[in-house]
């Protein structure tokens, strides 16, 4: 890999660790100091809402602006951020309106940030090395979102308060890695009309190999997502330590670590489509096997192979959309990916707690392999070049007629 994209890595993992270590932290205080639930949630809302309503402005954004110029202006603003969290809580009196409204200007730098990070890796690696380039940057990715917690802990337990000052030192670090990238070529400033504002989604809609990546994301996510459950399996079916519920929680990341360090190893793929839908498949009864089992052990070799699976699948997809998107198109469509994620985070999560309330985790989470099933059969019968996808330059915009209807 080129030396400048590992530079990028390095920047991304240091946001990637610190926005995770963020969560905990702040999560911790603010209990710590109110012990109302409902501020937790807040601190939720506050850091997910940005996303939703600047979607269309942070496409065009990444679209028209150096997409370098962006992430170190991302990472400074984060900075900046930070040192006010670390001024708030070190102050003699936590005010809480502060703390959520410093977190909402995270959230909103990070609807920038996201699409940014998206967009830009086809510009630092050749389209030949773009999927081990994408499943090295999800590997690193899920080991700094695991790090990132167990850092918080131990900065916490250390210096409490104090551990805002840590991660501004970790931001300014990311700036630094981000000032070692290499000057991109100049971005053409897209028209400030609604039709070049929404063009993500226009583009979306009318390439049925991205709609068919990001919609079966969507669905398959929505309905199989059984993380939220991991408690009560722990406590009520597995009848386990909160130690071993740690190792449960960390598992899907182990196996997408060893899945992306082994696709990061490989030559490009071949069968692309069919392997996506081998993948979606795994990943499916993974959930059902979670699911039914009753044996710690096996649970945790569940959810492995459900990490795992899930990795394939979205090293795949993510390359499609990146391939399959012309460049000047790229912020606006990873930002309507962005809107897709977050949704199907949060609603997966609303649906798995509140249908286990009804029916119990078990049918829950059995319900949710099936259902991931069948959104994997309609996938297959609606997006058929998606599953007869050889390679994935296939996608590419000059070899896809269907990508260049109208330039948005």
């Amino acid at each position: 890999m080129p030396a400048h994209f590992l530079a990028f890595l390095s920047g991304s993992a240091l946001i990637n660790l610190v926005t995770t270590a963020l969560s905990v932290a702040v999560g911790w205080h603010i209990y710590e100091h109110s012990g109302n639930p409902m501020d937790l949630a807040i601190v939720g809302l506050m850091q997910i809402i940005p996303t939703f309503l600047f979607f269309f402005a942070s496409g065009w954004i990444v679209d028209s602006f150096s997409r370098k110029h962006l992430l170190i202006l991302c990472a400074a603003a984060e900075a900046l951020v930070m040192a006010g969290l670390s001024l708030v809580m070190l102050a003699g009196v936590l005010n809480l309106v502060f703390v959520f409204g410093l977190l909402f200007c995270h959230g909103s730098i990070r609807a920038i940030y996201f699409p940014a990070t998206q967009a830009i890796v086809p510009n630092l690696v050749p389209e030949t090395q773009l999927p081990r380039a994408i499943a090295l940057g999800s590997t690193v990715s899920n080991v700094a979102m695991t790090g990132g917690p167990v850092m918080a802990g131990v900065l916490i337990s250390l210096l409490d308060r104090h551990v805002y000052g840590v991660l501004l030192g970790l931001l300014v670090a990311s700036v630094i890695t981000y000032l070692l990238l290499p000057r991109l070529a100049r971005m053409q400033m897209a028209p400030r009309d609604w039709s070049t504002i929404i063009g993500g989604i226009t583009y979306v809609r009318t390439n049925s190999i991205v709609l068919g990546a990001i919609g079966i994301d969507l669905f398959i996510v929505m309905v199989g997502s059984v993380v939220t459950l991991l408690p009560v399996y722990a406590q009520d079916i597995l009848e386990i330590s909160p130690d071993a519920l740690g190792f449960l929680r960390a598992m899907p990341a182990f196996g997408a670590v060893v899945a992306g360090v082994v696709l990061s190893s490989l030559p490009p793929m071949r069968h692309c489509g069919q392997r996506l839908f081998l993948a979606l498949v795994v990943f499916s009864g993974a959930i059902v096997l979670f699911a039914l089992s009753t044996n710690f052990w096996l649970s945790l070799a569940a959810l492995f192979v459900y990490g795992a699976a899930d990795m394939i699948s979205v090293n795949i997809r993510m390359t499609l959309v990146q391939t399959a998107t012309p460049d000047y198109l790229r912020g606006r469509v990873s930002a309507v990916n962005s809107i897709f994620i977050a949704s199907s985070n949060e609603m997966g999560d609303v649906r798995a707690g509140g249908a286990a309330a009804f029916f119990g985790p078990v049918a829950t989470a059995c319900a949710g392999g099936f259902m991931a099933l069948g959104v994997v059969f309609i996938g297959f019968l609606a997006f058929p070049r998606l599953r007869r996808l050889d390679r994935l330059a296939d996608a590419a915009p000059s070899a896809n007629s269907e990508a260049n209807k109208g330039r948005i």
